[in-house]
């Protein structure tokens, strides 16, 4: 008999063994859903997909339910399906529906399995087998469920341990959901705990958690004045001590996102109130009001604020006045001890008590006085109202003051400041309104277009206030006088009036400089008579040799004006100014380069300010209109 209960006992103690290590689930680390193939399988991929019917396919499927962690923690339930499979031959780019199915949620959810065979890499296997792995991570998947996963025609059924099984074992420590079945789990592991030191020599306290409460989760802490007070959070590790409390509750959690995450908290100062008891009356305030009651007569309201609630007694008081004004005397019979079932917490996080005096007597100067245990605080009177009156006054007066010194300093000195603004005015507009002699030269070619533009550029300057002369308006002095002894005329003043030339440059004006320069270069001493000729103060007479190399093959008499003023720049460069003289325009509607030339502009045009037209119209009246000032003449447009 003793034999047969031993033997039953052994295989009694031999069953739990068995299932105890059954219920331990093998702990896999991971990231995502994870998917693994053996050698001669690459480019495996996992993806959602939709259920599809594949035919018989030649595959051993095996299923066993695991632990998901990060890090050895925060255990969840998966499943791990690992599948033996048999390539067909000459077989590549393959895939694999795995479907599951949770009866307790009543749908179906599928993967497809995505993967490329490499048969060379499986002819030197034995077997020629390959396999696939996959670590499922679902929500659908938890303890205490049935899955019944397919492959194919396959089909495997399994069920997930219970989580009262699975937190029994030794994996109880690790899996999540065993906080929340295991109390005396969350009142130990889940639960960090902490400690708070003073430090005397640096005035603050320090909060310590302890190191051995280590935990993946970020540590949240809150402070509170008193056990049913709002918790705010507290970012700081220390604490001033000045704002210390016997009444100052800290409550520290592991923050893990839901209602799991189990508070401790704790009141550390409450032995040290003979040490801190000074902070809260130190940061005891009164306000006080005077009023009227429904039934006409006077009250006395007050609101007393603090960091904790605190025994005391308050009263009112009368203010002496004269030499007695630091005297409070109490009014008798309207003491009141403050009562703990009143006290409301407020914004900051202090404790207010409310309270009131009825029937107090009118006229009087009254105030109310606080005492606690060792300490007496008052008196607090009302804000007096004559005080801000007179303070508000006394800021107007002021105002109107400034405003009064300022005016006379204005007066004083508004002759001064209309006699300078005039000044500037009329230097300013005088500079700005400078209207000279504009001298506008025709291209040397004749086109009708660009005829009719040079005419419009002529008006408009007209219009502007501009004198101009344009060499197309005086044919008949051409005639008269010639076209070199008619330049001459219109620029013998240019020093003493600030007049200006402006030359319209289009591709024939482009060659002729060219072709002149070239000229010039080889007949250098003729061209010196020329420019000589030019230069002469002889108004009216033609110039000798003007039938040379320089100017023949003129077609009009506008070509020979357009070539004597070549002349003439040319003698300006050589004094440095010919910048301030000479204005290049060019219309935008027609091309300035002519298509055969690779050169940049003609070296006797470098230098001078050229503006296109009309986008740059205002930046050429600007020029116009300062006169050549020198260096800075061309601001409008930009130097070639």
């Amino acid at each position: 008999m003793k034999a047969m209960f031993l033997w039953w006992s052994l295989a009694i103690l031999l069953l739990i063994q068995i299932v105890a290590s059954a219920l331990e689930l093998e702990m896999l680390d991971y990231k995502s859903e994870h998917f693994t193939c053996s050698k001669g399988i690459s480019n495996c991929t996992v993806k959602a997909g939709a259920v599809v019917l594949i035919p018989e396919c030649p595959v051993d499927l095996e299923v066993q339910p695991v632990l998901c962690c990060r890090q050895g923690t925060a255990c969840r339930p998966c499943l791990h399906i690992h599948l033996d499979i048999q390539p067909r031959n000459h077989q590549t780019a393959s895939y694999m529906n795995v479907c599951y199915n949770v009866p307790e949620l009543g749908m179906e959810i599928c993967k497809i399995l995505e993967f490329t065979v490499i048969p060379a890499a499986l002819d030197g296997q034995a077997t020629s087998k390959a396999w696939l792995s996959l670590l499922l991570k679902d929500n659908a998947v938890s303890f205490n469920s049935q899955v019944t996963v397919y492959v194919c025609s396959h089909h495997s059924k399994v069920v997930l341990p219970s989580v009262d099984e699975v937190c029994s074992s030794a994996a109880q420590g690790v899996v999540e959901e065993c906080d929340r079945h295991s109390p005396r789990r969350m009142l130990t592991c889940s639960v960090p705990s902490f400690s708070a030191l003073i430090d005397q020599e640096s005035h603050e306290v320090r909060l310590q958690v302890n190191k051995a409460d280590d935990s993946p989760y970020p540590l949240e802490m809150c402070l509170q004045h008193e056990v049913n007070g709002v918790c705010r959070t507290c970012k700081e590790s220390t604490v001033p001590l000045h704002s210390v409390t016997p009444c100052m509750c800290f409550q520290v959690w592991w923050n893990k996102g839901d209602e799991r995450s189990h508070r401790s908290i704790s009141c550390p100062f409450r032995n040290h109130t003979e040490l801190l008891q000074r902070n809260v009356w130190e940061n005891v305030s009164v306000s006080v009001v005077q009023g009227q009651m429904n039934s006409g007569g006077a009250m006395l309201s007050w609101n007393l604020t603090a960091p904790c609630r605190v025994e005391a007694e308050v009263w009112p008081c009368q203010k002496g006045a004269g030499l007695d004004m630091d005297r409070c005397t109490e009014l008798v019979a309207f003491r009141q001890r403050l009562s703990d079932d009143i006290w409301r917490e407020n914004s900051r996080g202090h404790w207010l008590m409310p309270g009131v005096f009825e029937d107090v007597v009118l006229g009087l100067d009254l105030c109310v006085m606080v005492k606690g245990k060792n300490s007496e605080l008052g008196p607090f009177c009302p804000i007096d109202s004559s005080w801000w009156h007179w303070r508000w006054s006394l800021l107007v007066l002021l105002s109107l003051m400034l405003a009064l010194l300022a005016a006379i300093c204005l007066y004083f000195l508004h002759g001064k400041l209309k006699r300078w603004a005039w000044e500037w005015y009329q230097k300013e507009c005088g500079r700005l309104a400078y209207r000279g002699h504009i001298v506008l030269l025709s291209p040397p070619d004749v086109d009708g277009s660009v005829s009719e533009l040079v005419c419009e550029l002529g008006s408009s300057l007209c219009a502007q206030g501009f004198s101009v002369s344009v060499d197309l308006w005086s044919r008949a002095e051409l005639c008269s006088l010639g076209p070199l002894p008619w330049l001459h005329s219109q620029l013998q003043h240019l020093d003493s009036q600030g007049i200006r030339a402006i030359l319209v440059l289009t591709q024939a004006a482009w060659e002729r400089a060219e072709d002149w320069v070239r000229q010039w270069d080889q007949q250098g001493q003729q061209g010196k008579d020329i420019v000589q000729g030019v230069k002469k103060e002889e108004g009216g007479e033609e110039m000798e040799g003007e039938d040379n190399g320089l100017l023949q093959g003129l077609s009009s008499p506008y070509a020979d004006v357009f070539s004597a003023a070549l002349s003439c720049i040319k003698a300006e460069h050589k004094l440095g100014c010919a910048g301030e003289r000479f204005l290049l325009v060019h219309f935008e509607a027609h091309s300035a380069k002519p298509p055969i030339s690779e050169r940049g502009l003609p070296e006797l045009f470098q230098g001078l300010p050229m503006f296109h037209l009309p986008s740059q119209s205002q930046g050429l009246l600007a020029e116009l209109a300062m006169g050549p000032t020198g260096p800075e003449a061309g601001i409008g447009g930009h130097r070639v």
